[in-house]
């Protein structure tokens, strides 16, 4: 009996460093504040209505802000799995909204930083793709979300679960974008549409493609998402090496590969079907100059 229940004991002395444990390094990397000096914050948001569509625009087809936050940009539940429960909040002035709250500097903060006013990284935030946003692009989105109606929508707060805490802790699930940030980057002042490698490239890092074809573009498991969802699609030549422009073309449109089966909605064809043609064909030209690497190298 004493043997027994000393081993008991040390089975629970190790439950309990191993809890503490977790609980201190996944603490440590969800509380980890991030100071953004005030010059980095400052921009000048425009009102007038060409800026505001513009701003639409990027919302919608560029950033994909909509596929969390809703078309409303009320906010809405966006996860709720075991790890996590992530909530895209209402970006609107109306009850429940952040829009009567945030100051220009606060969506500068989160949008390229990923940092909510508190210091904090804000989970599951694409700020590694939207760091890349000139300043004008950027402005002209805040310009759009301070246009949209109010929604009135109360929604819950994001909490990371036990089990998020593990994964967190043994590297399981990725850190909260803003350590990934050079916060001290200048973007350029603005981007002038063209057909062209250097404005592909932008289309791509700042709608996120890097996000989930990872940064060499070779597609495989996307890294925070269930072992069951669908891998990304090498988007190098050894993926694509055999697409015309045209396929490509058609698979960003209409969703569909050239042996026309259904690409899986996780790739938001429903979204880059609305980029312009310049900037759909300047995607093409930036995904044909990406040097070949073997899938799944991310």
């Amino acid at each position: 009996m004493r043997w027994i229940s000393g081993t008991l004991l040390a089975l629970l002395a190790v439950v309990v460093i191993v809890v503490v444990a977790v609980s201190a390094i996944s603490g440590a990397k969800l509380n980890r504040t991030y100071d953004i000096p005030a010059q980095a914050l400052a921009l000048t948001v425009p009102s007038d209505a060409a800026s505001v569509v513009r701003g639409r625009h990027f919302v919608f087809v560029i950033g994909k802000c909509t596929g969390c936050h809703g078309a409303d940009l009320g906010g809405k539940i966006f996860l709720d799995v075991p790890p996590f429960r992530i909530i895209a909040p209402n970006l609107t002035r109306g009850t429940g909204g952040i829009g009567n709250a945030f100051a220009n500097a606060d969506f500068v903060r989160a949008i390229r930083h990923g940092v909510g006013p508190n210091g904090r990284g804000l989970l599951v935030m694409p700020s590694d793709a939207y760091t890349y946003l000139s300043d004008q692009d950027l402005a002209d989105i805040i310009a759009y979300i301070r246009s949209v109606p109010p929604v009135d929508r109360q929604l819950p707060t994001t909490i990371v679960k036990p089990l998020g805490r593990a994964l967190l802790a043994v590297g399981a699930l990725p850190e909260p974008p803003a350590a990934e940030i050079d916060h001290d980057r200048r973007q350029p002042a603005a981007m002038t549409p063209a057909v062209s490698v250097a404005y592909g490239r932008y289309m791509a890092l700042s709608g996120g493609c890097a996000s989930c074809h990872g940064a060499g573009y070779s597609g495989g498991r996307i890294p925070g998402l269930p072992p069951d969802a669908p891998p990304a699609q090498n988007i190098t030549p050894t993926g694509i090496g055999t697409w015309s422009d045209a396929d490509l073309i058609h698979a960003l449109r209409v969703g569909k590969r050239p042996d026309g089966t259904t690409i899986d909605p996780l790739m938001p064809w429903q979204s880059t079907a609305l980029m312009t043609d310049t900037e759909m064909k300047a995607l093409v030209a930036f995904l044909r100059s990406i040097p070949p690497r073997p899938t799944g190298t991310r």
